[in-house]
């Protein structure tokens, strides 16, 4: 009996040791739990964000480029960064967010105590216990969690701290937004607008149910769950937050069964530099910016961050019009090249015309001297001859080619010579009323072929010089397309403009005789009558009407100018003949709309600069004369549809255009350059085509011309363009000035073609 009592008092004692025991565990843990977030919110582990910190938490915003018709053309960025509002974000992607990483985010305070009580009982294995506030107090203030077990448990104390300030300072909605723009998607994609571009090429209230199943599945680990490596594993994940959605009766189970046997349907638009529309219009703007930020500094004095400050550029481009213009472009220079690739086969000097093997070295050392492996080579203390012995190495690489980048193995200095085989292209578009930039392609691909044929180029423009001769005389001698001029061999002595010999220019066909109305003689580009003219009016007159129509660079006044001698940038020669289709009134090309900080304050607005060049009535004229060219001169092959080309190097042919169209061509010597510039009313554009050396080009005036170089790039652009009813491009004949007292309608026109048989017969620009 004794023993039996002895032995349920030891049992009672042990049950009341354990009760004290698991008493004093539970409030000694409870306790430990209290003390943490009391020492954490005092700051002893480390400093916690101010008051202004959590209203105004860092971010790297990414300066973003907006066209004239609202798309984001490009970034620059540290991170590839641009918030979004709650009201930017669809249903289903909260919907997907809320279902799969905190499902109770709506109830609770920042803290899921039932959520975390799991995670510890379960050891993680039934899912994390960070609630959308802790894992977006992670991201702002400390980043990627700790290794070492004390200094996590500390991290994770703080994590609580800062949600909970969160949860105070914020809706749960300005949480959810500032969780999806903060979190690294990869590949660039830095917040949730980015990563809808990137993955999908769409803006996130865009995104399909499916699209915001995979972008929330990747929220759990982006570097595990990167849909570019490893599309199988993305694909089950998004499918495991399919199923978290129908838990949480967001889609039904048989809308989950359909979308689950879906594939991941990416639409992959990568936003590097190199990549994407119009790169070099915003490597130019870049430079721009770099210039007038250090002029518009910020009301406290420092200067904003183009990669951090989340600027908003507003600019002319045109997204559409944009795209067009580099699909033209990239349409015809493939097919160009494939012309240029068949007749190099027959050179022995490749890809280089009227050079010998010293001149050939000459040009190649120059080539390999400007090139950043040379100067990198040299900055690291590498002898001249040692980095010539690493040119001639070869090496894996991968290059350009029209069909994609391929990889091979040659030598640098061996791809060098490679790249000199690509024919190079520009093209620019204006507004001539507004000035408006609306496209401008500097390149064939800005990734490998980074000198800008826009505005950083100059080149010579051949006969594209001439109708600023004819609109001298127009203006200066109230000439008329009607007047007539003797189609003989004109002399300009020496003495009279202090040239070193007399100069007596020919015409391309070396053809002469008769009259030829100022109407022939252009659409016929006759060089004889052109000297003639700048004869009359003195070249100093031409070069004041090019210099107030524009054009910036030095232009000698020197007669050989008539023909085009003169080396200018295509964006000079646009601005300028955009001054005929403005009647007369020259606005100064502007890119520039307005810039913003990142909260929509206007920091500058941009406004034309116009000044008149012409009377309308000159303008009108020159117009006039231009059209001829279209009609029944040079660029004749806009309207025909029976004519045939060498090898169809004039691709898209026919065009049949048949709405009023001003426009020029130019072939420099040897067919180094090939130049187009067409007007209709509201748009003038021009292209250049030729190669990185003057001694790169056509053999032959059939394929080198500019009406097969230049001329199928504006009429493949021109043909989209009017092919989308949503831009108003022009196809109204030019506005006719009341009153206009200069005779244009020649009663010798009744064919112009046929009165020009004898100069067209044998001319380069046919």
């Amino acid at each position: 009996m004794k023993q039996t009592l002895k032995k349920k008092e030891t049992t009672t004692n042990h049950f009341s040791n354990y009760i004290k025991w698991f008493w004093i565990t539970i409030l000694g843990g409870t306790s430990v739990v209290i003390l943490l977030f009391l020492l954490a919110s005092w700051g002893v582990f480390g400093t916690l964000p101010t008051f202004e910190e959590l209203e105004n938490p860092e971010h790297n915003l990414a300066t973003e480029v907006i066209s004239i018709d609202g798309k984001t053309l490009g970034k620059y960025f540290k991170e590839n960064r641009t918030p979004v509002k709650y009201k930017d974000l669809p249903e289903n992607l909260i919907n997907a967010l809320v279902a799969t990483e905190d499902e109770r985010f709506f109830e609770h305070s920042g803290i899921d105590f039932k959520a975390t009580l799991r995670a510890i009982v379960k050891l993680g294995k039934g899912g994390g216990g960070s609630t959308i506030t802790q894992q977006l107090a992670k991201l702002l203030f400390h980043g990627e969690g700790s290794k070492s077990l004390p200094e996590r448990i500390l991290q994770k104390a703080k994590e609580y701290v800062i949600a909970i300030q969160l949860e105070r300072q914020y809706t749960k909605n300005e949480i959810l937004t500032m969780y999806l723009n903060k979190y690294d998607f990869l590949n660039l994609a830095v917040g949730i607008r980015s990563a809808s571009r990137i993955y999908f090429g769409k803006e996130p209230k865009e995104l399909t149910v499916s699209e915001s199943a995979m972008l929330v599945g990747m929220l759990k680990n982006a570097s595990l769950y990167n849909p570019l490596r490893r599309a199988e594993r993305v694909k089950k994940r998004r499918n495991v937050v399919l199923k978290q959605m129908t838990r949480s009766n967001f889609i039904t189970e048989q809308v989950k069964d359909s979308l689950q046997k879906t594939e991941l349907g990416l639409d992959v638009h990568r936003e590097s530099h190199s990549d994407g529309s119009a790169t070099y219009f915003r490597e130019y703007l870049r430079d721009f910016m770099k210039t007038w930020i250090k002029k518009n500094p910020k009301p406290d004095g420092s200067d904003y961050n183009l990669h951090r400050d989340g600027l908003k550029i507003y600019v002319t481009i045109d997204s559409r019009m944009q795209k067009y213009a580099e699909e033209a472009m990239k349409e015809h220079m493939s097919n160009l090249q494939r012309v240029f690739f068949k007749e190099q086969k027959r050179n022995r000097t490749a890809p280089f015309y009227d050079l010998d093997k010293k001149q050939i070295a000459v040009t190649m050392e120059q080539a390999m001297k400007r090139s950043n492996r040379w100067k990198r080579m040299k900055k690291n203390g590498a002898s001249i001859k040692k980095i010539k012995v690493a040119f001639n190495e070869k090496r894996k690489m991968k290059v350009f080619s029209w069909k994609g980048d391929r990889d091979t193995i040659m030598s640098p200095k061996d791809s060098i010579r490679y790249y000199k085989y690509f024919l190079r292209s520009g093209l620019l578009s204006i507004e001539p009323q507004t000035g408006h930039i609306k496209a401008w392609v500097g390149g064939i691909n800005y990734k490998h072929f980074q000198f800008d044929a826009v505005k950083q180029q100059k080149r010579q423009v051949g006969s594209t010089f001439k109708p600023f001769v004819y609109a001298t005389a127009i203006n200066q001698l109230n000439l008329s397309p009607c007047d007539k001029f003797p189609n003989t061999p004109y002399t300009i002595p020496k003495e009279k403009y202090g040239m070193p010999k007399d100069w007596t220019p020919k015409n391309a066909t070396n053809k002469y005789g008769g009259e030829l109305t100022l109407k022939q003689a252009l659409a016929g580009s006759v060089n004889v009558i052109t000297a003639r003219l700048i004869d009359e009016v003195n070249p100093k007159n031409v070069v004041s009407l090019a210099k107030r129509a524009g054009i910036k660079s030095e232009i000698p006044a020197v007669p050989a100018i008539a023909l085009g001698s003169v080396d200018l940038s295509l964006y000079e020669m646009v601005g300028a003949y955009a001054t005929f289709a403005n009647k007369g009134l020259q606005v100064e090309p502007m890119m520039l709309l307005k810039i913003e900080d990142k909260n929509g304050t206007v920091l500058e607005q941009f406004i034309p600069k116009s000044k008149e060049v012409l009377s309308e009535e000159s303008a009108y004229v020159v117009i006039n004369l231009l059209e001829g060219v279209t009609e029944a001169g040079s660029g004749i092959r806009l309207r025909t549809k029976w004519s045939k080309y060498p090898d169809n190097v004039a691709t898209g042919y026919p065009y049949e255009f048949t709405n009023s169209i001003a426009g020029k061509t130019g072939t420099t010597q040897n067919q180094s350059d090939g130049w187009f510039m067409g007007i209709v009313p509201n748009l003038a554009t021009g292209v250049w085509v030729g190669g990185e050396d003057r001694a790169t080009h056509f053999a032959g005036i059939g394929r080198g011309q500019g009406a097969s170089m230049a001329l199928p790039i504006w009429a493949l652009y021109y043909q989209k363009l009017y092919a989308d009813s949503t831009l108003n491009v022009s196809k109204e004949n030019f506005e006719k000035p009341e009153n206009l007292s200069i005779e244009i309608n020649c009663s010798e026109d009744e064919d112009l073609e046929d009165n020009l048989d004898q100069i067209i017969e044998e001319d380069p620009e046919f």
